[in-house]
């Protein structure tokens, strides 16, 4: 990680090879997007809300993904899918790439709410989420949750 932050180019040509091939895997399992590929989206649906919210620009899109992350992380442990030391690995590597790991302080529950409803991962008026289910690695892309697993989510990153 501290050679990514240096910039290191061999560090980087790595992680950016790394990062393709790893897509790419993904993607040709999933061309059509059934299942698989939507765990490319882990942390999307909640930082996308924080870049609407806070303001374009604001932060970058890899900045609001990762709060989001954390939160997917956060709302995935109160569901008991997921135990703590994820959510220790994953606060752990952020906060060594230095990214953050809460959403800005401006951010309400309210906006997280109305952003998200209008998600494109809402079908019939049910806000799908990527989250974390089982061993490190495991994602799950599903509308099936318990809803104040998100608000107590939301309300946990958000001062109202």
């Amino acid at each position: 990680m501290e050679k990514l932050i240096a910039r290191n180019p061999n560090a980087l040509a790595y992680a950016i090879t790394r990062s393709c091939e790893n897509k790419a895997e993904v993607v040709s399992l999933d061309e059509k997007e059934s299942g698989l590929r939507a765990t490319l989206n882990l942390g999307h649906t909640f930082g996308h809300a924080i870049e609407t919210g806070f303001g374009y620009g604001q932060w970058l899109h890899g900045e609001a993904v990762a709060a989001g992350t954390v939160m997917a992380v956060d709302m995935s442990y109160r569901l008991g899918w997921i135990d703590s030391s994820i959510v220790k690995r994953v606060d752990d590597i952020l906060l060594r790439a230095k990214l953050p790991t809460a959403s800005p302080e401006t951010m309400t529950v309210e906006m997280f709410k109305s952003v998200m409803a209008v998600d494109k991962k809402v079908a019939d008026g049910l806000l799908r989420l990527i989250l974390l289910k089982g061993p490190l690695g495991n994602c799950v892309f599903t509308g099936e949750y318990d809803r104040k697993a998100l608000d107590d989510t939301l309300s946990a990153f958000c001062k109202s």
